[in-house]
């Protein structure tokens, strides 16, 4: 017999969350400015997550996994339901299912009818328990960081400022410090914190510093197409309008960066571009924050803070990433897939229901993680099948689920674009396999990670040492796991992964070809998941091979010697202090040249703006459109809305056909300058565009249309 105590608890559950959804349907309704968006996105990206988990009774896990899978469940139901009503609202005459009508009222009502059947079982809901701790005061100056990040990110954008950036990244080095040497000041219950209010900082402090999207090299400008696409139709199509492009089928097969983000706009009155600036990074500083989780399960606080400052400290985290928002999301899933599969609380039924949501999730979110992950759990299966240590974790079962549920997505969404792409793949590192002894087949990025590339400056020698240094105590702490495993306590599992993950790194190297297929700064970035606690490990293993005495001291002095200057390299903040060229946009933005800032995907307004009247005014995909190289791939792509297919390369030997367009950005107008397989000066295509006519100029930008 459910107790009047408990009865009131689902009472009073079930009448918070209609309150909350008439506070939501009233600031969607009267679409009050702000106030929407925050209270919408906590609610949508909390509150579904929240409900799920006192659906499934999930009283088993801590307070900071109950808010961890709140994010990850809620996302997931975003996602999924979203699917479902884009693929059967057809039955009900509905031709606009992503449009804010339907989703609002579907949404809130499955949200609603969680809520009734807790309230008809009759949960014991405790709703603010991962509140209920009293912080001290040094929570609220932890907090400031954000705003720090936001304000300084804001004042480089406006006035070429960056000082208040620089006294940023250095309260974040200073709170390493602080985190490392002293639990009064800084207590271990804290850590969870400073490494949101860190994450969240550094991305901020990137994001921010444009009103656009800044691409820094990666793949959003197609990203925001495909969403565009879906956004404005209101629907999403599993079938892309290309269905021969591998490239852009791929990227619309992701729900991640269609459905998703095109809900969050219908919801938010958010447009695109602000989703993938604030929305996504606020979201993807969860990632940290759960690999602190999971190393801490493991291997204690402190050394679970200090491997989470180590993933957020490589400049991959703040830059390229930005520019992949499906791998953004992906990450969120893999790190609490991880928590699943490894998790000793959780009860089978849960860890089930748990496992298939968010491995559907990771497989329409990112395929390269998705097929990461298959890669990772079917080693370990086998590992441990032939260790004759057989997991109850880790199972055949789970194994053929994923793969079943990943390969029937890739097969059946976007004409197998993505599983064309792996196959494409494969047959590019088999036929690289002829070139196993030279060096140059393994990529650039590599053989600078091996030392084989001459640094350009002294600064650059120091930077790089610093990186070596991290690298080199990964494998001494590898080494040291093997030896001291039994007294780091490492369940096999776990220690089977990281074995995985060290032979995955060596193959990256060794393999012509497998580094370039990804990146390898975003592959080591993702084996980071696994490696980032060997650092720590590798720092306790030397000093105690020097001294027991004071080990624990010894090794926190090393691994700040080593960690502070290697941040302080990778943020940017020794190159710009030194005057040195700098690839850090929020740092040195102000002193770089515009070609440097076009092939890192920072835009001027006049370029944006020139894109924009184009995707109004000029049915440029019924025509050619002819631009340099950073205009084609990123500007045109995303605020242009034109098909790269039906773009090409502007040179002194294009020759225009009737009703051809011609782009011109700021760089090409103003500075003289068209970037294609070379440097081009502008005069040298006056010929070209000298019998079309200027259809708009805006002082920056200039379009010409043939005919």
């Amino acid at each position: 017999m459910i107790s009047m105590k408990v009865k009131w608890k689902s009472t009073y559950f079930l009448m918070v969350i209609l309150f909350l959804q008439f506070i939501v349907y009233a600031l969607i309704f009267f679409d009050v400015p702000v106030v929407r968006q925050v209270v919408g996105f906590v609610y949508f990206t909390f509150i579904p997550g929240f409900v799920v988990i006192k659906l499934l009774l999930l009283n088993e896990v801590d307070r900071l996994e109950i808010v961890l899978f709140s994010v990850g469940l809620s996302i997931a139901f975003l996602m999924l339901t979203g699917l479902l009503i884009n693929e059967f609202c057809f039955l009900f005459s509905i031709s606009k299912p992503l449009s804010l009508l339907p989703l609002m009222i579907i949404l809130n009502s499955l949200i609603l009818l969680g809520a009734i059947l807790i309230y008809i079982r009759g949960e014991d809901v405790k709703l603010f328990q991962p509140l209920s701790f009293k912080l001290p005061f040094s929570t609220l100056l932890i907090g400031i960081l954000p705003f720090l990040s936001v304000l300084g990110a804001i004042w480089v954008s406006a006035y070429e400022n960056n000082l208040i950036l620089l006294f940023l990244i250095i309260a974040i080095s200073l709170l390493l410090v602080v985190g490392v040497i002293s639990k009064k000041i800084l207590p271990p219950k804290l850590y969870p914190l400073v490494v949101l209010m860190i994450a969240i900082s550094l991305l901020y402090h990137s994001s921010l510093i444009s009103n656009y999207l800044v691409s820094f090299g990666s793949d959003n400008p197609v990203e925001y197409y495909v969403l565009k696409v879906t956004e404005n139709d209101a629907h999403w199509s599993s079938v892309f309008m290309y269905p021969w492009d591998t490239g852009y089928g791929r990227i619309n097969s992701m729900l991640s960066v269609t459905v998703l983000p095109a809900t969050y706009s219908a919801l938010l009155n958010l447009e695109a571009t602000w989703a993938f600036k604030i929305l996504y990074p606020l979201i993807f500083s969860f990632v940290p924050l759960a690999l602190y989780q999971l190393w801490r399960k493991n291997m204690g606080e402190k050394r679970a803070f200090i491997a989470a400052f180590l993933f957020m400290a490589q400049n991959t985290f703040y830059t390229e990433m930005l520019g992949l928002n499906r791998q953004m999301i992906a990450e969120l899933f893999f790190v609490l897939l991880l928590l699943v599969v490894l998790s000793k609380e959780m009860k089978p039924f849960n860890k089930i229901i748990c496992f298939i949501i968010f491995s559907v999730a990771l497989v329409t979110s990112h395929y390269a993680l998705a097929e990461i992950f298959l890669f990772f759990i079917s080693i370990a299966w086998v590992c441990l099948f032939v260790m004759k240590k057989p997991s109850r974790k880790i199972t055949v079962t789970i194994v053929v689920f994923f793969f079943v549920a990943m390969f029937s997505w890739y097969l059946y969404t976007s004409s197998s674009a993505v599983f064309d792409s792996l196959v494409s793949f494969g047959n590019h590192i088999y036929d690289q396999l002829d070139q196993f002894f030279n060096p140059a087949s393994r990529g650039e990025t590599v053989l600078r990670g091996l030392g084989l590339e001459a640094p350009p400056t002294i600064w650059n020698t120091f930077s790089r040492v610093f990186a070596y240094l991290t690298e080199f105590l990964i494998g001494v702490g590898f080494i040291g796991l093997i030896i001291n495993r039994k007294n780091i306590q490492l369940e096999w599992e776990h220690f089977t992964f990281t074995i995985i993950a060290v032979a995955f790194l060596v193959a990256l190297i060794a393999v012509p070809g497998l580094a370039n297929t990804m990146n390898m700064t975003r592959f080591f970035h993702i084996l980071l998941f696994f490696l980032a606690p060997l650092c720590v490990l590798g720092a306790e293993f030397l000093i105690n091979l020097m001294s027991k005495r004071r080990a624990e001291l010894g090794a926190s002095i090393l691994l700040l010697t080593v960690l502070v200057p290697y941040f302080l390299f990778q943020t940017g903040f020794v190159y710009e202090v030194t005057g040195t060229q700098n690839w850090s946009l929020p740092l040195s933005m102000y002193r770089m040249g515009t070609v440097s800032l076009r092939s890192l995907g920072y835009w001027d307004e006049s370029d944006i703006f020139g894109a924009l009247w184009m995707s109004k005014n000029l049915e440029a995909n019924k025509s050619k459109t002819y631009a340099d190289g950073p205009s084609l791939y990123f500007i045109l792509t995303s605020y242009g809305m034109i098909y790269r297919g039906n773009m090409e390369t502007l040179s002194n030997v294009t020759v225009l056909s009737k009703n051809d367009n011609v782009y011109l950005s700021q760089m090409n107008v103003v500075d003289g300058v068209i970037v294609g397989s070379h440097l081009w000066n502008t005069t040298s295509i006056f010929h070209v565009i000298g019998f079309t006519s200027k259809v708009y100029s805006n002082g920056g930008c200039e379009i010409y249309k043939n005919g």
